[in-house]
């Protein structure tokens, strides 16, 4: 394999974590040529609805026409946001790798230097298109007020400073691809605001019968993201929710352990579940399924009827 084209969708963080890629893959292999390819997804051409309302309509609506283009061989590679990537993958792709996870967790931008959540002024409007980051937000600070809010980072971030918001929800891995980190001015714990299944991580998603693009990217593999995400994606097949749900989950693996933390609440927040549990590595999968099992009976179906889903 002398060249390779990367698919990847044309907004500032998706070109960031794609030639972040590609440029690893040109130091692991210097003779390699690496190009990349820009794919408009459904969700790129459809920026008035809100994610929730498009999650019900397109399944995958930021990656379906880039996996298209890796199937019919237009495309070599793809890089994702694993949060973007359904937990089933069309027939014949594969995740060939999924490099080591950047900061999961959710930051707050304000217009001023606000330190800590209890900072904000009372009443403040904040901006978020995720129902997940929503409700956690409001039982923290129910005075709040939430509005929704589309578009890239630097977009959101300009709404932030023309005035319609006093601050603004987004994932601190997308910040910090972008070089904007300085930005932040409140991380979230993750015990206070779990994060959407694969925040932080990235996918790399190839042909599952292309040895030379196995091969290539097998460097780029981190074990211990790779068992992370796995349980956080087998957690969300097991609840069948997607971006319509106001759903969560987090796994760390260090070595032989595990820890994992789990967030599901209805739309209109009257029903919250969130657990979290330490297990032995080799057993987080199984105990992810048994939350789900968990969270199912003790007030998920009837969440997932409300949305729909069951």
């Amino acid at each position: 394999m002398k060249s390779i084209t990367i698919g990847s969708r044309g907004s500032a963080l998706a070109l960031a974590q794609t030639n972040h890629i590609a440029r690893s893959l040109g130091v692991l292999n210097p003779d390699l040529k690496v190009s990349v390819k820009i794919i408009r997804t459904t969700g790129d051409k459809m920026t008035t609805a809100s994610l929730a309302q498009l999650a019900n309509e397109t399944k995958g609506l930021f990656v379906k026409e880039i996996e298209d283009a890796l199937l019919d061989g237009t495309v070599d590679l793809a890089v994702h946001s694993l949060k973007d990537l359904p937990t089933e993958l069309p027939p014949g792709l594969v995740i060939g790798a999924v490099p080591e996870r950047e900061d999961p967790r959710d930051a707050l931008i304000g217009r001023k230097a606000w330190g800590s959540l209890e900072e904000l002024p009372h009443g403040a409007r904040v901006g978020t298109s995720s129902l997940r980051r929503q409700l956690q937000l409001e039982h923290w600070r129910p005075d709040v007020q939430v509005s929704p809010i589309r578009g890239n980072v630097d977009t959101r971030i300009r709404k932030l400073e023309t005035g319609n918001f006093d601050a603004i929800l987004l994932a601190a891995a997308g910040l910090n691809r972008l070089g904007l980190s300085r930005r932040a001015t409140f991380m979230f714990p993750v015990e206070r605001m779990v994060p959407a299944i694969g925040q932080g991580a990235l996918a790399i998603e190839c042909r599952e019968n292309d040895a030379a693009a196995s091969e290539l990217l097998a460097p780029l593999e981190d074990r211990e993201t790779r068992l992370a995400v796995t349980a956080e994606r087998l957690f969300l097949g097991a609840m069948g929710g997607g971006c319509q749900v106001p759903l969560g989950a987090h796994a760390v693996v260090h070595g032989a352990e595990a820890h994992f933390s789990a967030f599901m609440a209805s739309p209109s927040g009257t029903c919250v579940l969130q657990e979290s549990i330490d297990c032995a590595v080799e057993a987080l999968n199984e105990r992810a399924r048994s939350l789900a099992q968990a969270f199912k009976a003790g007030g998920g179906d009837a969440i997932l009827a409300e949305v729909g889903i069951h």
